[in-house]
């Protein structure tokens, strides 16, 4: 399973806890079965990867100037989701600026020294950050497989025109029970 990891996208409390700055209940919803996606991914060894959201602290950033404040370094806003543990000695923590994992971080870097192959996407928004990752892991040879059932936004209507989009032009989209069947089956 070593070709095939798992990148769980932005689920820090700032989206996921209702105290958050910028929570959207459809977060909340997911996480459970996220936990089941990781907690299978971990039990077929396939590296797990957070992307966590990060914004400076009384910084200029051009980009978030117009939005809410959110995911604010040194905030509690920005730790993951507590009922998605990270296992400090295996899992990466991979910190983000903008909504693609890929763009100014090392996520690349890091899935290419493990050698995967497959990238399983999970997390928030789909419309941003869970598009954006999965655009660029097709521009770069991986094969995304977006979970439907473990991503977000506050919409869905957004949310299913998105899954249909990769579904169409940049990857696989499935439910996790469709992943345990491929994981059990030996298939990623």
């Amino acid at each position: 399973m070593k070709q095939t990891a798992l990148i769980i996208v932005d689920m820090v409390r700032d989206f996921t806890d209702p105290e958050g700055l910028v929570y959207y209940p459809q977060n909340r919803e997911i996480l459970p079965v996220i936990r089941r996606v990781l907690d299978a991914c971990r039990a077929h060894d396939c590296p797990i990867i957070f992307m966590q959201h990060c914004n400076r602290k009384d910084k200029p950033d051009r980009r978030i100037a117009s939005m809410r404040p959110n995911c604010i370094e040194g905030t509690w806003g920005i730790e993951i989701d507590p009922m998605l543990p990270v296992d400090e000695k295996k899992d990466y923590v991979i910190r983000k600026r903008r909504y693609s994992g890929f763009f100014g971080t090392d996520l690349d870097l890091v899935l290419r020294q493990l050698d995967v192959k497959n990238v399983i996407i999970v997390g928030t928004k789909t419309n941003c950050c869970i598009r954006a990752t999965v655009t660029d892991a097709f521009y770069l040879d991986y094969n995304p497989i977006v979970l439907s059932d473990c991503v977000a936004t506050n919409s869905e209507v957004v949310n299913q025109v998105h899954l249909e989009d990769i579904r169409k032009y940049l990857g696989q989209v499935m439910t996790s029970q469709e992943l345990f069947q491929k994981l059990d089956g030996g298939e990623l």
